[in-house]
């Protein structure tokens, strides 16, 4: 069985997808921080690239937009100016830009605008337990972590609830376009050209891009002028609209990113419970932990192993000279790990605090807009479970995604007894 413990060697191939099948490297992350933390790395598939491996290293980076620009794509694949054009959201964009099209959705996930859905978002946590803890074994992601974003994921875009099982198989295989297990159409395994001007170089871009204009012109149809979609459609102060592209691209990285990652938080804070028996204990008990608690768990996930930057100039840093136009990747999930920040950083501690993780974005412009949702769901699904359960623990192996960008438990079997 797949213990706490990472198992790579410490020498992990960083490029390959495969690699992360049995959950981050570690080992690896941890040996580079301290003997390499600027490390450049060869690679088959495309132009090599820098890893940033250190907590303080990309925080400072990350802040540098000027030197370390998102406009040339997010991920360590290249891509012709065409395709990045075609395919970009606001991620991949860089002051003064970003900021422009971000007040233009920033409004939506606001967290006064978000802190409306908590009552929707705790009957949906409490119809989903009370469901599935009717069962002893379970599997945890697919039957919980998978269920509670995809369920508010059509409270926030107005979707018919019979729709959502279709939604989130396209979002899964956008996302997981390395895993054969959400993709017919494997990026790495055969050739996907004839999609390059698709979202995530994926077909099920165009399906979700179709899928998105009929659900608003249906909206606008029926004179229908609430939910997040319609916010996000309206004019900015300066008059601006967001364009048919953005508009498309951000559905389809909203449908994606805002199902994965929140489902990848809370399998990876339920293998935590596994692991650590004492987390069940500390969330009955209550009180202040439930301010702290979704960070930690967000820390420990990390459902965006790195994004990729490119150099505009060159740049000077420990000793290595990284060239303009070369890739340099922030590697969140080292950073995040880094036991010259964090105290006993393989450990979860629902009370750390402060706690100013990396998985959001932290430091720079392209803070995650989602925030303020993933932390309400972590939230409130984990109060529901752990007032039902007294025990929780593994109950065959975990199975971890196929991907070097999206890090999660896409299979968690559990046992649990109830409260």
């Amino acid at each position: 069985m797949t213990i706490w413990t990472p198992t790579d060697d410490g020498f992990a191939d960083l490029t390959s997808h495969d690699t992360f099948m049995n959950g981050a490297p570690h080992n690896t992350f941890a040996r580079l921080r301290r003997d390499d933390p600027v490390s450049w790395t060869e690679w088959g598939g495309g132009k090599g690239f820098w890893s940033i491996t250190r907590y303080d290293d990309i925080l400072e980076m990350n802040r540098n937009t000027k030197v370390f620009s998102s406009a040339q794509g997010i991920r360590m694949e290249d891509q012709s100016y065409e395709e990045y054009l075609a395919r970009r959201t606001f991620q991949e964009t860089d002051p003064p830009e970003h900021m422009q099209m971000r007040i233009k959705l920033a409004k939506a996930f606001s967290k006064g605008v978000i802190e409306q859905f908590e009552e929707d978002l705790r009957a949906i946590s409490t119809d989903i337990l009370d469901e599935v803890l009717q069962n002893e074994s379970f599997d945890a992601t697919k039957t919980i972590a998978r269920e509670l974003p995809m369920r508010m994921l059509g409270r926030i875009l107005g979707t018919p609830d019979e729709d959502l099982p279709w939604l989130v198989e396209k979002g899964d295989a956008l996302i997981a376009n390395t895993d054969p297990d959400f993709t017919a159409h494997v990026m790495d395994k055969m050739s996907t050209d004839e999609f390059r001007m698709m979202p995530f170089n994926s077909p099920a871009g165009a399906e979700l891009y179709a899928y998105a204009k009929d659900l608003m012109e249906k909206k606008n149809a029926s004179g229908e002028t609430d939910g997040i979609l319609h916010l996000i459609l309206q004019p900015s102060p300066d008059g601006s609209v967001i364009s048919e592209t953005e508009f498309r691209n951000f559905f389809c990285l909203l449908v994606a990113a805002g199902n994965d990652t929140t489902r990848y938080s809370i399998s990876a804070g339920m293998q935590a419970m596994c692991h650590q028996p004492e987390l069940l204990g500390q969330m009955k008990e209550g009180g202040a932990i439930w301010d702290t608690m979704a960070d930690e768990v967000i820390r420990w996930a990390t459902p965006a192993l790195y994004f990729r930057r490119t150099a505009t100039q060159d740049h000077e840093m420990h000793g290595k000279t990284i060239r303009e136009g070369d890739k340099v990747l922030y590697w969140f999930a080292s950073g995040n790990r880094d036991e010259s920040y964090f105290t006993d950083p393989m450990r979860v501690d629902l009370m750390r605090n402060p706690n100013k993780h990396l998985a959001f974005g932290l430091g720079g412009p392209h803070l995650c807009l989602g925030m303020w949702l993933a932390r309400l769901e972590v939230t409130v699904l984990f109060q529901e479970l752990s007032k039902r359960i007294s025990h929780i623990e593994a109950d065959g192996d975990q199975k971890f995604l196929r991907s070097n960008f999206v890090g999660g438990i896409k299979s968690l079997p559990v046992r649990i007894k109830r409260a």
